[in-house]
């Protein structure tokens, strides 16, 4: 609870300070030394505020169970994500592809470099890992049409140019994606929670590793209990407060972080789509390492709900946010990828098709993951 207070000072006392002194400081970005004091602090504050959304949310998974706990926190990693965007496309007014490249990368770390660490780690420690199929597929017959339509479809419409969308396609295509997503969210907290739980022992018995390489044999099989993480105390509204309290200071410095990254980037000359990049990468980092931390321990399942429900959260919120931005700002909104990203999309979405449909995971699914990562970070900076 110490840890808690202070976390929540820290980022309380920094809003205030932006509020009162904010425009002196951002003022004052053309001195290199004070950017880059100005950019850690705004950043070290966020990411350490994040990690509190992570810790209150695990706590009332403890409680709730699956797949309530993973989708508290997928959703205000999310909502901390939009708030980003929003609060770029507002101040710059001039970052078109800012809602694209963002979800993109998101897709990309979540789906490849999460996905492909993970699974090498599991590989190590466990062997091979079991999940909820039906639950990773249920996800994945989300998310494909969540990506192709916003990121793949604008770009072979003939009413606008390419990558943008009418006013129709605009308003169809949000309506379309919130309700497909709600649709969702409905089925995974009602009639299909199963789903989305960890497997029984009948439906994929877990595997753990065996010594010298060996394949297990059934009579080493072992359930792995340890849930990660303990729980604090305190009633569970409590923790509800503290995270909304937690959230609530990140969104209101989205707009100073989105000031200097945009100026930081146009300063440097860093291609446009890295601003997508760190967004997710900040707003994302403490997720993947709770995912990371539950295969680590031999949950997969959780990790499967967090990073598949990162990227179907992301796609169902982001997309119908931005594209209200651009209706009601009068902003060119530009959601088509490029030609060499939507072949890298094309294969993330197949691999992961792949990498879902059995019962177990191996590290070789972990290594083909993290070599498509690695192709990305590559056209990133060498499109």
């Amino acid at each position: 609870m110490p840890v808690t207070i202070l976390r929540l000072a820290c980022a309380w006392a920094t809003v205030v300070a932006f509020l009162l002194f904010g425009d002196a400081l951002l003022g004052r970005l053309g001195e290199p030394v004070m950017a880059a004091l100005v950019f850690a602090w705004l950043l070290g504050v966020i990411i350490w505020a994040a990690f509190g959304v992570v810790h209150e949310a695990e706590v009332l998974a403890g409680r709730l169970g699956e797949p309530y706990g993973t989708l508290i926190l997928t959703l205000s990693i999310v909502i901390i994500e939009v708030a980003l965007i929003s609060a770029v496309m507002l101040g710059a007014k001039g970052a078109p592809t800012l809602g694209r490249d963002t979800m993109f990368a998101v897709l990309m770390i979540v789906l490849n470099g999460v996905v492909g660490i993970g699974l090498l780690v599991g590989g190590l420690r466990h062997f091979a890992q079991s999940y909820n199929m039906k639950g990773a597929s249920s996800y994945l017959a989300v998310i494909i049409p969540l990506t192709v339509i916003p990121l793949v479809l604008p770009n072979f419409t003939t009413s606008t140019a390419e990558g943008t969308l009418t006013v129709l396609q605009s308003v169809s295509f949000s309506v379309f994606t919130l309700a497909l997503y709600g649709a969702f969210l409905v089925l995974q907290t009602g009639r299909h929670r199963s789903f989305f739980v960890e497997p029984t022992r009948e439906q994929a018995p877990p595997v753990r590793s065996a010594p010298h390489g060996r394949a297990p044999d059934p009579d080493e099989i072992e359930i792995v209990e340890d849930d990660g993480h303990e729980d604090p105390g305190g009633s569970t509204w409590s923790h509800v407060l503290l995270l909304l309290a937690t959230i609530l200071p990140i969104v209101i410095l989205a707009k100073s972080l989105a000031v200097v990254l945009d100026f930081g980037i146009a300063r440097l000359g860093a291609p446009v789509a890295l601003g997508g990049i760190l967004i997710a990468m900040v707003v994302f980092t403490p997720e993947c390492i709770a995912a990371l931390r539950a295969i680590s321990a031999n949950q997969l399942q959780r990790a499967i709900n967090l990073c598949l429900g990162a990227a179907a959260s992301t796609l169902g919120l982001t997309v119908p946010a931005v594209l209200a931005i651009g209706l009601f700002t009068g902003q060119e909104v530009v959601l088509g990828l490029s030609g060499a990203n939507m072949i890298i999309l094309a294969m993330t979405l197949l691999l992961s098709t792949l990498t879902f449909t059995g019962t177990r995971t191996t590290m070789l699914e972990g290594a083909v993951h993290l070599s498509v990562f690695f192709v990305f970070l590559v056209l990133v900076f060498s499109p």
